[in-house]
């Protein structure tokens, strides 16, 4: 559903379902029930100025029935945000497609605390193009090559081409050596992640994660891993390195949770997306993106 609000500084605007019925008179009243423990004046004086609308834009006042809208929308005031540290790197952009080095820590899009501080929000302002969408996305601590599209009117034609797994990914890890693991091989396993637990977890069942992992090089007890996964489920590849005995380094989730510690910049995940590869649907010609970062861990790549 087209938000009839457009994107200011890089942020989309909030869309709100309003309920069908209830203890609620107006679409105000509903608002500040749900929300007024945050800043009730504040959303008072949104609906005066006119700054909370329905489709079409037409604004809503403190006497709005409730069930006059099913769908609302509106600008969150967000809290002043630290700017994290890192910056992000153009690999190409044309009239359809951008791609970026994506650093670690930065977030792919908005959520929780990050929201101004996210490669699409910093993408979006930098650029000037508040059309930009991800195509697809990568963990705040993974860093590499992300693609957006530029275009709305032809993205369709690169969504499909992740929908269908057209796409070809490329990761670099860093992570302990096993003498006795035999490499080559491919990992498979069923994941699952709920929405309220922080973890990803492998779990019996028919197997819906896959991946296959080299060893390009080892220093120093230290390995360089190729990981090209087959399917693209949350936290994967840090899942299956860890399942095998040789979790990534750096890595405060798997296959321990560490506590919950502030960042520390000089001690990044070490993974990261290399390469991407395609045949570009508007050209019909193949295509790859490298990342031209690299993971420290590991000097020389």
């Amino acid at each position: 559903m087209q938000s009839p609000l457009p994107v200011r500084n890089g942020v989309n605007a909030t869309r709100l379902r309003l309920p069908g019925e209830g203890p609620w008179d107006t679409a105000m009243d509903y608002v500040l029930e749900r929300f007024g423990h945050v800043n009730p004046d504040g959303i008072v004086d949104r609906f005066k100025r006119g700054e909370v609308v329905g489709l079409g834009g037409i604004p809503l006042t403190a006497a709005t029935p409730l069930t006059e809208h099913t769908f609302i929308w509106y600008y969150r005031e967000l809290p002043p945000e630290e700017r994290i540290p890192v910056e992000i790197g153009i690999l190409h952009q044309d009239d359809d497609l951008l791609v970026v080095d994506k650093p670690h820590f930065l977030p792919t899009t908005p959520g929780g605390m990050y929201v101004a501080e996210s490669a699409l929000v910093r993408l979006r302002v930098q650029l000037e193009i508040p059309d930009l969408i991800p195509m697809h996305r990568l963990d705040r601590m993974t860093a590499g090559v992300l693609l957006f599209s530029t275009n709305p009117e032809t993205r369709g034609k690169y969504q499909t081409l992740f929908e269908k797994r057209r796409i070809s990914k490329e990761y670099e890890a860093v992570a302990p050596v096993r003498e006795d693991l035999e490499l080559p091989r491919i990992v498979r396993s069923r994941m699952i992640k709920s929405r309220t637990y922080l973890l990803a977890q492998e779990i019996e069942g028919e197997p819906n994660a896959e991946t296959r992992i080299e060893l390009l090089e080892s220093r120093g007890g230290l390995g360089r891993y190729r990981l090209l996964p087959h399917t693209g489920k949350t936290h994967q590849l840090r899942v299956h390195m860890a399942s095998q005995g040789i979790g990534i380094l750096n890595d405060s989730f798997y296959p321990e949770l560490l506590p919950q510690a502030p960042d520390d910049y000089a001690k990044p995940l070490q993974l990261l997306a290399r390469s991407v590869q395609f045949t570009d649907p508007l050209t019909r010609q193949p295509v790859e993106y490298r990342s031209r970062l690299s993971l420290d861990a590991f000097p020389g790549i």
